[in-house]
């Protein structure tokens, strides 16, 4: 463990101003709070404060983050509160500190749950300052090396696949590979040990069997450069073993068939050596094709930058080369931390502790938009997926986007708004579905309306967390919305069937006798009938919701319109007899679930009819229905152009074929059973009998 004085002393080896007073108030008080506790292995508490701020001086960070990483778990471990961190060390340290601190005294009901209120606020203070972030990285690594400490194997194994699945993400995010790496390797030995244990031990047995053919590459790498003028520091290392399980996974290979394992980097003094030193390379050893990247004309998202190739050496030994300047190699090392300018370099980058990327901001509008924990880690995982493309809009600007990423994805990448109104889209000129995976490289240019709004089927292709929390976050908007209006045409019915007239106020009373907020709450929980008629009526009026007078109250007080509800939202209509406006319909109604219609003669009624827990409802279809989904079984003669007659006339009649499905098929004969758009059911009667007029056609009827 680092002393007081050896702790201070690396601080102010790199910032003379730092404030060394608050640094030893920080020491001592965080020594005294954390007093007699001990950690896994034995050690004082106060041991993993100290290594967290270690951690943190190898990255030059400043006095404030030092004292907070020294101070981070005093709050959730120890007596002391926030207000006196705050005192002692001022508003921006208890800032800090209270932002890196868990929830950990949150009643919550599930693990998912204390998770993802951790991990909101956590987002939170991060997006405030990413200093936060960088403590909370040093603080998971320690955590990750004293991680075997622990005796029971499923707590170390759910700390490393929060780890695997949050933490080393964040650090790629802001180009702290070194993290990253470090943090998935110690993962990767608790999450699959027999894995690691294999790689490992294949790893020790390449190096002996084949000497030191890493120092022999990279020395002959160097010479290849410093012949052709090129000054250069040379470094190779084998990958990390998660790395090489994630290709062995990717690829579907064993170990012996891997080929690029070892990976070398070239640090060259300007940008211009970078371009001079990849040809070079590519003129003496072919490139592996499709290996090469270019992350200096186009950084990370996180600001990387880098020329990456893979070339066939000797002995058809594919290597991985990585060539950058000594400015690029400190920000691939040290990602966003490197930014930090320590003050005494003048003319140097800098950031602002507050200053937010943007897909920080992108985490932050997912927390503000997940209706769940579960869907809360769901989107943030997938917002911080590792391999990425980029493609463009049509003026140039660069978008970043994960692999597999469609053109919706795009649009939301945008902007939400855009997202919002997307109606199609063009990818390199030519007009796609919107559930085209996109590629690198790709232009996308997004075709929007005011009057598109987000459909449900976009769930089924959207793959970003931002994409999903939108789509997600509108349609439960659109949803409560059609809802609460189903709802007031059921509650009048309600009212309808009380024994007198209501008196004023009745409503504002219910509302305080259901305990519901307000009158929108009251008509959802109608709609889906979390609460029964019969507790509505009782709230509304004392005496007249019991089983007696309920009982004696007619059904209904009339048909109820759906005019103006969309199906799928406040409503479904049954697969069961496919109901299109002219039928007569009913509605079924069960706890805590959308309307179900139904056909008033189908045939699946008769088993809805002895559930316990199902309500009717008299529905009417109103004035302005706009059609629906009509199934029809057609049986046709077994001869060439049968189903282009049958595309032909229900074309002709202005119909729309969704789905056909061959159900029978002879010598003579095949049936087809087909579901067709329809306007309403006369609509669908004269493309019947235009169906039936057809030679090719033997019988048509309605399923």
């Amino acid at each position: 463990m680092l002393r007081q004085y050896e702790l201070v002393d690396r601080v102010l080896d790199y910032d003379p101003d730092a404030d060394e007073a608050l640094l030893n108030r920080a020491y001592v008080f965080s020594l005294h709070a954390h007093g007699g506790q001990k950690r896994a292995n034995g050690d004082p508490y106060f041991s993993h404060p100290i290594e967290v701020a270690g951690i943190l001086t190898d990255l030059h960070l400043d006095d404030e983050t030092i004292a907070t990483a020294i101070l981070h778990d005093t709050i959730e471990d120890t007596v002391a509160t926030r207000e006196e961190i705050e005192s002692r060390f001022g508003a921006s340290v208890a800032r800090l500190v209270d932002g890196v601190t868990k929830l950990s005294k949150i009643e919550a009901q599930t693990e998912s749950e204390r998770a993802a209120e951790n991990l909101r606020k956590f987002l939170l203070a991060m997006s405030d300052d990413i200093r936060v972030l960088l403590v909370k990285l040093a603080d998971r690594l320690h955590n990750m090396r004293t991680l075997h400490f622990i005796p029971k194997p499923e707590k170390r194994r759910r700390i490393a696949a929060e780890t695997m699945e949050i933490y080393a993400p964040l650090a790629e995010r802001i180009g702290m590979y070194e993290f990253m790496k470090e943090m998935q390797t110690l993962a990767f030995e608790q999450i699959e040990p027999e894995a690691y244990t294999s790689i490992t031990r294949r790893l020790a047995q390449l190096k002996e069997g084949g000497g030191d053919r890493i120092a022999k590459i990279g020395s002959g790498l160097k010479l290849l450069l410093s012949r052709s003028g090129i000054e250069t520091e040379i470094s190779g290392r084998e990958k990390h073993p998660f790395s090489i399980w994630k290709k062995m996974q990717e690829r579907h290979i064993s170990f012996e068939q891997l080929s690029d394992i070892m990976a070398f980097r070239a640090i060259v003094p300007t940008e211009e050596d970078c371009y001079r030193a990849l040809g070079v390379i590519h003129r003496r050893w072919p490139m592996a094709p499709g290996r090469f990247k270019d992350y200096i004309s186009t950084p990370k998202r996180n600001g990387y930058r880098s020329l990456h190739t893979s070339v066939i050496h000797a002995e058809n030994t594919r290597v991985e080369i990585q060539i950058r300047t000594p400015e690029m190699h400190a920000e691939a090392e040290f990602g966003l931390a490197a930014h930090w300018a320590y003050k005494q370099k003048p003319g140097g980058l800098s950031v602002r502790p507050e200053t937010q990327h943007s897909w920080i901001a992108d985490l932050v509008e997912i927390l503000d938009t997940a209706a769940s924990p579960e869907e809360l880690l769901e989107h943030t995982r997938m917002a911080m997926y590792q391999d990425r493309i980029f493609a463009f809009t049509p003026k140039g600007e660069l978008i970043q986007l994960p692999k597999g990423a469609t053109a919706i994805d795009f649009a939301y990448a945008v902007h939400t708004d855009l997202g919002d109104q997307t109606v199609g889209a063009k990818v390199n000129g030519r007009v796609v579905p919107l559930k085209t995976v996109l590629e690198n490289g790709d232009q996308v240019q997004i075709l929007k309306s005011k009057a598109q709004a987000p459909q449900q089927a976009w769930l089924t292709f959207a793959t970003t967390g931002k994409a999903l929390a939108a789509i997600r976050r509108h349609l439960r908007a659109a949803e409560r919305d059609e809802q609460v209006k189903l709802g007031r045409k059921l509650y009048d019915d309600i009212v309808a069937r009380l024994p007198a007239t209501l008196g004023a106020g009745a409503l504002d009373q219910a509302l305080v006798r259901l305990k519901l907020a307000d009158e929108p709450t009251l008509m959802q929980a109608i709609a889906r009938r979390t609460l029964p008629d019969a507790a509505v009526m009782e709230a509304l009026m004392p005496g007249s919701g019991g089983a007696d007078v309920a009982r004696a109250m007619p059904p209904q007080a009339g048909a109820i319109s759906i005019t103006g509800l969309t199906p799928g939202v406040a409503f479904d209509l049954a697969d069961c007899c496919h109901p299109v406006p002219g039928d007569r319909i009913v509605g079924l109604r069960r706890p805590d679930a959308g309307i179900e219609v139904h056909t008033i003669d189908c045939e699946g009624l008769s088993d809805a009819e002895r559930a316990d827990d199902a309500d009717w409802v008299d529905l009417a279809w109103g004035d302005k229905a706009e059609g629906g989904v009509a199934r029809v079984s057609v049986e046709v003669k077994n001869e060439p152009g049968a189903l282009g007659v049958l595309a032909t006339v229900i074309g002709g009649h202005k119909a729309n074929i969704i789905n056909l499905r061959l159900d029978a098929r002879d010598s003579a004969f095949h049936t087809n059973t087909i579901d067709v758009e329809v306007r309403d059911v006369p609509h669908l009667m004269r493309l019947i009998a235009g169906l039936r007029a057809t030679d090719t056609v033997n019988a048509v009827t309605r399923v």
